[in-house]
């Protein structure tokens, strides 16, 4: 297991430090121009490649070794992060800088991504394959959630620009752990050749599937505003409690502390249903919209916590479900689509939280930010009921048939 053990090291690294850079760059944004609009835009072109190209990047993960794959994208989100950097450490960054800077990352994010989730087969293999992946689900989103604290204590102690270049060491220190995995351990995956209608391939696969095509939906839902939470968390920063990075650092910190413990407990759960995802997210949902009528922060705290936890415990479900359903040979393309759902989503919501936290006010993000897994787990909960029901009836139909013709 020496390969997974330097795996799991690097994604600790580069999640943990990624998603701190991320919040670097919307507080350096917001610092720059006091526009949270400006913020949401600068996480919006985060995922505008993904959107455009996110398919593309499961073919290539389909199709090239996926080692050599990852190896690439970090290079360029290290370079691209230490470019800002130099830039904030110098003094001569300009929120243009940074807006190129978050295209260019989610350019690489495009191919990174599919190439990351599937490796962990080729790294596992079969007999400890459904562990691996709830260890790399677990560190995946818990980096997106104790990522945003490790930046707020950062740019407290020592500014955005540290941020970014610890982000960059990071990074070319995966690369490095990547190269030190032994290759003959790995689990070749299956050879996909080039051909045409490749990508059709895949999304047919995923709708002739419902435990994949209702995870995505429902996940699509719930990255749409329920985990796109730096925005609407500098807003009741700055508006609502009235304080400086080092509050920011403290509310980031807490939802941390909540997914903290969503890991351990995901890493004991041994199978992921639909059902408990739709339970999941509604329970997301609810505490956002609790959370936006807060009448103090020891009460938002708390809740934070609260979402934390649940927020961390769907993803992870979400995304084992998915990893343990799909056929190998298609398990890039099939990632990359349900990776285009979410972060997509979660683009979308940058902007449109970032308005109307701006324009309505931070409560009125928070209660925007529930909308989205509530919605989810309504419009998913009742599909899964009529397939159910109309299951049951078919099942009916066939016994009463048999019994019809036993009578004759």
């Amino acid at each position: 297991m020496r390969n997974l053990r330097l795996y799991v090291a690097s994604q600790v690294l580069t999640n943990t430090s990624g998603w701190a850079a991320r919040v670097a760059q919307d507080w350096l944004v917001l610092s720059l121009t006091g526009s949270a609009a400006l913020v949401g835009l600068t996480v919006t072109l985060q995922f505008v490649p993904m959107l455009a190209l996110g398919l593309v990047g499961g073919v290539v993960a389909d199709r090239y070794p996926r080692r050599k794959v990852l190896m690439v994208t970090q290079s360029v989100f290290g370079l691209s992060t230490a470019t800002l950097a130099v830039l904030a450490l110098t003094g001569h960054i300009q929120a243009w800088h940074v807006l190129v800077g978050a295209f260019v990352g989610g350019l690489a994010t495009v191919f990174d991504n599919p190439a990351r989730q599937a490796f962990v087969h080729e790294i596992a293999g079969p007999q400890h394959l459904r562990q691996a992946i709830s260890i790399n689900s677990a560190v995946f989103q818990l980096g997106g959630l104790v990522g945003p604290a490790v930046a707020g204590a950062l740019i407290v102690a020592v500014g955005e620009g540290w941020t970014f270049a610890v982000n960059g060491v990071a990074c070319f220190a995966a690369v490095g752990l990547l190269v030190a995995m032994r290759a003959a351990e790995l689990t070749a995956p299956p050879v996909v050749a080039r051909a045409k209608g490749q990508l059709r391939e895949g999304l047919a696969y995923v709708r002739r599937t419902p435990r994949i095509l209702w995870s995505v939906v429902l996940g699509g839902f719930v990255s749409l505003t329920g985990v796109n939470m730096a925005t609407v968390l500098a807003s009741f920063t700055d508006e609502v409690f009235v304080a400086d990075a080092g509050g920011y650092a403290l509310l980031t910190s807490m939802l941390a502390v909540g997914a903290l413990s969503g890991a351990l407990l995901s890493t004991r759960r041994r199978s992921s249903r639909i059902t408990h995802l739709v339970l999941l997210a509604a329970v997301i949902g609810a505490v956002q919209l609790v959370a936006a009528t807060a009448p103090t922060r020891p009460v938002f705290i708390a809740l934070l916590i609260a979402m934390g936890l649940a927020t961390l415990l769907y993803l992870t479900g979400s995304n084992t479900l998915v990893q343990t359903t799909v056929a190998p040979h298609l398990r890039g393309r099939v990632m990359a689509l349900y990776v285009l759902v979410l972060l997509g989503a979660q683009g979308i919501s940058g902007t449109l939280i970032g308005w109307v936290c701006e324009h309505l006010g931070a409560r009125a993000g928070m209660v925007a930010c529930g909308v989205g897994p509530l919605l989810g787990a309504a419009v998913v909960g009742l599909a899964l009921a009529r397939r159910a029901e109309g299951g049951t009836r078919a099942t009916v139909r066939r016994f009463t048939g048999r019994e019809a013709v036993a009578a004759a």
